[in-house]
């Protein structure tokens, strides 16, 4: 058990110190920004108290003194939640909120190490043997621990709590998905807490409940590796959007293949050069693709019955009765996927339609962007596959 603490500890130090040493590589053109040190300061901290976790698992003393990692790392720990309150309020926060808010963070910070600081000597915390401090019954040492848990617990409900609004505040794209992951790593390190304070409790009334102690480590290296990766988003970020991006047109490219190829072989001469399956260029084949689509469809003007009755076809949809406007938008997408199956057939068998409307064209729906046309036309390839399918 204690060989997966010290590996939980080891884990959450090198995110912390990978954390560390990537920002430190932007110190040259960063240093001026304040919010920029209080990064700094809040990994320095967050090194120091992983680091010191680590080096807590081996019990003995520390510079001659017992327990004495301990006591800094969660020294460390309470400064390193009010730093990480310091930066959220230089991200999101007006200055004058900002140095109002970090006055009282430093403030907190300070009485908390004082009074932990305290309770660890009035408690003889270098004297107690490291099990005392996994839960005892001792009411100084165990009033230090719940202390120490508060300290923890607090910052992550007011930083969740936060980092939600600021997000929808910001235009930023890296600092909203920033703020994102740090709620996240909030929530799991609220968990921590409360499975910190499960063992604490559970300990003092003299209740074993085993491998569960470990459920605290796992929470507070998960949240902290979350965490870090929140705190160098700028590194990862944009690798990691562009390839959800390829993996959407990816998506959507596939999801229109059904429609395209029944276009297709009605109107070859819509296809600028010879089918392909590489993806090698996905923009430039998922653009292709759209502009494909629009002129197989142009091409089935004549063959258009603007009276088909779509009402059977909407009905088969899933969750047919949808009301409001994704309900609408999507009744709209298997109408115009019923139109263009009924003129595929009309085209085949040569038949035009009584009421066939040449002006009929993808007008209908207005998109005024490549993004809203390539939803919208999977959409109505989707509703096509899925009619296809029903017949």
């Amino acid at each position: 058990m204690t060989a997966i603490r010290t590996l939980c500890f080891a884990i959450a130090a090198l995110s912390s110190y990978a954390a560390l040493f990537y920002r430190l590589s932007q110190a040259r053109r960063s240093w001026r920004d304040g919010a920029y040190r209080a990064l700094i300061a809040t990994l320095l901290l967050q090194c120091l108290t992983f680091t010191m976790g680590a080096v807590a698992m081996g019990g003995g003393s520390f510079l001659g003194v017992g327990n004495l990692a301990i006591l800094i790392m969660h020294l460390a720990a309470v400064a390193f939640c009010v730093a990480a309150q310091i930066i959220l309020l230089r991200w999101a926060a007006t200055d004058e909120v900002a140095a109002r808010g970090t006055r009282y963070w430093l403030i907190t910070g300070i009485v908390l190490d004082v009074l932990l600081t305290a309770l660890f000597f009035l408690a003889d915390g270098p004297g107690r043997p490291l099990s005392d401090f996994d839960g005892t019954s001792r009411p100084l040492l165990l009033t230090y621990l719940l202390v120490f848990i508060v300290s923890q617990a607090v910052p992550c409900v007011t930083i969740y709590r936060q980092c939600g609004p600021y997000a929808r505040m910001t235009d930023n794209a890296s600092l909203r998905q920033a703020l994102r992951m740090l709620s996240v790593a909030a929530v799991v390190l609220f968990l921590y807490c409360t499975a910190r304070t499960v063992n604490i409790l559970t300990a003092a009334a003299g209740v074993d409940i085993g491998a569960w102690k470990l459920a605290s480590n796992i929470f507070s290296a998960s949240g902290i590796v979350i965490l870090s990766l929140s705190l160098i988003n700028s590194l990862w970020g944009p690798p990691v959007s562009r390839l959800t991006e390829w993996a959407r047109s990816y998506r959507s490219y596939r999801a229109l293949h059904p429609l395209w190829r029944d276009l297709y072989e009605a109107s070859p001469d819509i296809a600028l050069e010879p089918p392909g399956s590489s993806v090698s260029d996905l923009n430039y084949r998922l653009h292709r693709r759209v502009v494909e689509i629009r002129d197989g469809w142009r091409d089935l003007r004549p063959y258009i019955d603007r009276e088909t009755n779509a009402a059977g076809a909407a009905g088969r949809q899933p969750g047919g009765g949808a009301n409001g406007e994704a309900g609408a938008e999507l009744r709209q997408a298997f109408a115009e996927a019923a139109q263009i199956r009924q003129a595929l057939q009309a085209k085949r068998t040569g038949i035009v339609p009584d009421h066939s409307k040449d002006a009929g064209d993808f007008d209908d729906r207005d998109t005024d962007n490549f993004v809203a046309e390539v939803a919208w036309l999977t959409q109505v390839a989707t509703a096509y596959s899925k009619l296809s399918k029903a017949s």
